[in-house]
């Protein structure tokens, strides 16, 4: 009878051991997901704060687009007159503390002048033909971009340059195979 005892002694001593090994692999996986599940929503967090003022911000780049337009309507002789100065200084203030109050809550505008065209960053408005400026560079910026962290609010409206001609394509090619042919032979 001893022999039996022994015997049933390590198949037990067997699955105590699988058994711990798989409470230890369950426990060490709840961990990690429990790290996961922390680092997750820290990240979801962070980008709520982040990107709350959204709808906001995209609301108020209209009345930035506004002001800057009424700025850019006034004519120099009105800017001469004494009394509209005032006025106007007073809306390039106000416009200026829009955009540093936008600025302030993660938004910021981006003005791609010269940079080549990207369809993730600008939209484009138009084609220049324009030979000095190679094709796909930006030429003109109808509106300034604006991006919200790293994401873009709103494209940059811009023209872009069709570039000069395109080159010839070369015709002319050489059979470097009719060369290996008559080396070998």
């Amino acid at each position: 009878m001893p022999q039996q005892a022994t015997s049933a002694e390590p198949t037990s001593s067997t699955a105590l051991e699988r058994e711990h090994a798989e409470m230890k692999d369950r426990l060490l996986r709840t961990l990690a997901e429990m790290e996961n599940l922390r680092k997750r929503t820290e990240r979801e967090l962070a980008d709520s704060r982040l990107y709350a003022v959204t709808s906001f911000a995209r609301d108020m780049l209209t009345v930035a687009d506004n002001m800057r337009r009424a700025l850019d309507a006034v004519g120099p002789e009105l800017r001469a007159n004494a009394e509209a100065k005032a006025f106007i200084n007073g809306v390039e203030l106000t416009e200026r503390e829009l955009l540093k109050a936008l600025e302030k809550n993660g938004v910021r505008q981006f003005n791609p002048q010269g940079e080549k065209f990207d369809p993730n960053f600008h939209q484009a408005m138009f084609e220049v033909p324009d030979a000095s400026v190679p094709a796909g560079s930006i030429v003109q910026v109808v509106e300034p971009g604006y991006k919200i962290g790293g994401r873009v609010l709103r494209p940059a409206m811009v023209g872009v340059s069709k570039g000069g001609p395109k080159a010839a394509p070369n015709t002319s090619f050489s059979n470097d195979n009719s060369r290996a042919t008559a080396r070998d032979a």
